[in-house]
């Protein structure tokens, strides 16, 4: 291993996630400052809906994709936002399993697994950036951060893909673009709409506390 991808795949990757936890806390310390309006009606409802039971429904909803509209009518859509999310999920364990655990790369399985889903998500990459260019509601919609973020990702899974293996005796530019595209990925995000996965849990749990209260969640039919 070269100087270089040594840096790479530690040094780099270390600042990188330090800069980001660093904007992370800041982040937070700023959002907790602001105290959540109380509710300003009486609990009406089901009585079998309470508050907590609402917070628990809201963090799960999005796991059941038959509670709701959009995804129940669209589920090809919703398999792609897990797969996609998956991926992203592999992409960012690869940079931790090449330098600190290389050995579970060294298990055929993982590695076809790992491949399998980056490389669908690769495609489904491809796909719902021409979705946005293509249809001229998504592309009205559509941000420059949208844009660039869903191209940048779609290009370090693409990268990603070819790194699993762990194979440097070719080279090591695929390595190399991987893990730099992986320290720009991890800086840039808490500075993108990417960063969106940092409030949904505090959002969820606002939403679902409210809609507890209101009687509204769980939805009829529903078990938390």
């Amino acid at each position: 291993m070269s100087d270089a991808l040594h840096f790479a795949e530690h040094r780099l990757q270390e600042i990188s996630l330090i800069i980001m936890g660093l904007v992370y806390i800041t982040r937070l310390v700023w959002l907790f400052r602001f105290k959540a309006g109380k509710e300003r009606q009486m609990a009406t409802g089901l009585p079998n809906t309470n508050k907590r039971k609402g917070i628990l429904y809201s963090w799960v909803n999005i796991m059941t994709p038959w509670a709701m509209e959009s995804t129940r009518k669209h589920y090809i859509i919703y398999a792609q936002f897990v797969i996609f999310h998956l991926a992203v999920t592999c992409s960012i364990l690869l940079s931790f399993f090449i330098p600190y655990a290389p050995g579970l790369l060294e298990i055929s399985f993982m590695v076809l697994l790992f491949q399998v889903i980056i490389g669908v998500a690769f495609l489904i990459g491809l796909y719902r950036m021409y979705r946005r260019l293509s249809k001229p509601v998504m592309r009205a919609i559509s941000t420059p951060d949208d844009l660039f973020s869903l191209t940048l990702i779609t290009i370090w899974m693409g990268f990603a893909f070819f790194a699993v293996p762990n194979d440097t005796s070719s080279g090591e530019t695929v390595m190399l673009t991987y893990f730099w595209l992986t320290a720009f990925f991890l800086i840039y995000v808490p500075f993108s709409k990417i960063s969106h996965y940092l409030y949904y849990p505090i959002t969820r749990y606002y939403f679902g506390k409210t809609m507890g209260h209101r009687g509204s969640y769980p939805l009829r039919g529903t078990r938390v």
